[in-house]
């Protein structure tokens, strides 16, 4: 069985390899710019009587190389697989450039297309590839020696060496050639189609798990992954809340009158006793997301490895997982962290959103949080902006969409323990409609 197993990840590798080299080639031909790993081999194959799979497997040498002086004893004897791999790579560029040497469009729609059609393609060549998990190719095995290296997140190295490699074939075709070739909309294209495509395709193609015996690596981030149905006759009342309005104290006044045990700040030491991450780290980076559209740039870099996560979803991952250990165990109030998603559905989870108008909000966060009162409304801003984000981009949902919670309650209208009493009582209704 494992090695029918290994037969098919070598086969599925291999394919992928073919069809990256063909979606390579389409790129070649559009001339709207190639991919950023290309651009430097493209250049020299301009300039050198040598051709594009040629100056492709230099160039990957070269990386591989560079690989082995950053790891040292580190590098891993099974990663010499690279080698035969770019040849294979190289050789497919030069057979594909062939297969397809009668294309070559002319109009800049006929060109755009082909760049189009050949980011998809090599986007699916990078799916097999990954699927495959045997290595990775000489670019993202760079990125990880970095990584490894200068314990720096594999996201921000693989931009880096992405971006090297562009200004690397900008500075050679201007010194060889005389002007930017291989370089251009079509570059920028391929940077940020190519990673969002094979993100689609790994949530939208599972068939291939079947056939390479592949078990589910992501936990999905969206609710009740692992409670199903009602496993304990648990209260947890969430308390999600705008910045300034009272949350924490209206949660912590509720669990005392309920005598239920109260989390908040706790969770984060909790998470960090069930990760690799700091508490400091914790504390600087959940419930905090400031552009969905730069983190997902920035996210779509690891579709091309298999074993990292973008560190915020594996703190949301682990994070949603101590939640639901909590709610197994005992009946509490848990405030922030979309522990209302993460236990949807359940029916012992009374979910509630706290929230309070600018200026109530503004004297408060002034007054007991020491923010500059100038300062007082970006803050606020900003801060229920990151969290906003940081909901919808893990759970789908509008954070402060009233149809998600049972109770929304204006805290600048009642005092802390009025509030609370509102919410004890909600609960209570809600207990008498369940039993």
């Amino acid at each position: 069985m494992k090695i029918n197993n290994f037969l098919s990840k070598v086969l599925t590798f291999a394919l992928g390899l073919f069809v990256m080299a063909f979606g390579v080639a389409l790129s070649v031909k559009a001339k709207l710019g190639v991919s950023p790993i290309s651009c430097v081999p493209y250049v020299f194959s301009l300039k050198y009587p040598l051709t594009l799979g040629e100056t492709t497997i230099i160039m990957n040498v070269l990386l591989i190389l560079l690989q082995m002086v950053l790891l040292r004893k580190r590098y891993q004897l099974f990663q010499l697989i690279q080698f035969p791999v770019i040849f294979l790579f190289g050789i497919f560029i030069d057979f594909t450039l062939h297969l397809i040497s009668w294309l070559n469009p002319v109009s800049y729609g006929g060109q755009a297309f082909a760049c189009l059609l050949g980011c998809v393609i090599l986007a699916f060549g990078v799916f097999l590839e990954v699927k495959a998990g045997l290595t990775y190719l000489p670019g993202e095995g760079l990125a990880m020696a970095i990584t490894q290296t200068f314990k720096i997140e594999f996201g921000k190295t693989k931009i880096g060496v992405d971006s090297s490699l562009v200004l690397i074939g900008i500075v050679s075709s201007l010194g060889l050639l005389s002007g930017i070739s291989g370089i251009r909309e079509g570059t920028v294209a391929a940077a940020v189609l190519v990673g969002f495509i094979v993100r689609f395709l790994n949530r939208k193609i599972n068939f291939l798990d079947v056939w390479l015996n592949i078990k589910s690596e992501e936990e999905k981030a969206t609710p009740n992954k692992d409670v199903k149905g009602p496993v304990a006759p648990h209260l947890v009342i969430t308390i999600s809340r705008e910045y300034g309005s009272g949350g924490h104290e209206i949660g912590k006044a509720v669990a005392e009158k309920l005598g239920l045990k109260f989390y908040d700040k706790n969770l984060i030491e909790l998470t960090a006793g069930k990760s690799g991450f700091t508490s400091e780290y914790i504390e600087q980076h959940e419930q905090k997301l400031a552009h969905t559209l730069l983190y997902d740039l920035y996210e779509q870099e690891y579709a091309y490895i298999n074993e990292r996560k973008p560190p915020l979803n594996a703190l949301f991952l682990v994070q949603s997982k101590v939640i639901r250990e909590i709610f197994r165990k005992e009946s509490c109030v848990i405030v922030g962290r979309c522990a209302n998603f993460i236990l949807k559905d359940q029916p012992g989870c009374v979910n509630v959103f706290v929230h309070a108008n600018g200026e109530f909000r503004k004297n408060k966060i002034v007054n007991e949080y020491g923010v500059q009162p100038d300062k007082a409304d970006k803050v606020l801003e900003r801060t229920d902006r990151e969290r906003s984000n940081y909901c919808t981009h893990y759970t789908g949902k509008v954070w402060n969409d009233a149809t998600n919670y049972h109770l929304t309650v204006d805290s600048s209208l009642l005092d802390i323990q009025a509030t609370a009493d509102l919410i004890v009582e909600t609960v209570k209704a809600k207990q008498l409609t369940l039993a």
